[in-house]
């Protein structure tokens, strides 16, 4: 299994932050995780609310855990809540299905990390990991609605 790059993860942050800037939204959180889950690059902008953080992170490791885009982790949980909520609890908490969390794809198509965003609509958590992985030439997951 690949894993993304310090380089890699920080270009994401920057990017995301860049757009979410460029569009005028309320203050993120950025987190981006290796493919092991763990912690590569991370930024919350002055103002982010207090839980921002844990959010992004979260998002990142529901996808990442999953192996599947926030979008579809979001629908699978609605239809069954039961077992979603087992796996949040089997996660310690950890993992936060969401809109905003976008799994990062190497050129090959493989796993190599992820992104949360966290801090205005969903939609737009979404759309800025979007332009930040693409930005940094990398592939993004959002999994399907």
């Amino acid at each position: 299994m690949g894993n993304i790059t310090l380089e890699q993860a920080s270009a994401v942050v920057e990017n995301v932050l860049a757009q979410a800037r460029t569009r005028g939204l309320k203050p993120i959180a950025v987190a981006v995780l290796d493919a092991g889950g763990q912690l590569i690059a991370f930024k919350r902008e002055d103002q982010s609310s207090l839980l921002r953080s844990d959010i992004a992170i979260g998002k990142a490791w529901a996808v990442l855990g999953m192996g599947m885009g926030g979008r579809t982790l979001v629908r699978r949980a609605s239809a069954h809540p039961y077992f979603y909520g087992a796996l949040v609890t089997m996660a310690g908490g950890k993992m936060i299905p969401g809109i905003g969390g976008v799994l990062i794809k190497g050129h090959d198509g493989e796993i190599i990390g992820a992104v949360g965003v966290s801090g205005d609509a969903a939609d737009n958590d979404e759309s800025c990991a979007v332009a930040g992985i693409e930005a940094a030439g990398l592939r993004a997951d959002c999994g399907e609605a």
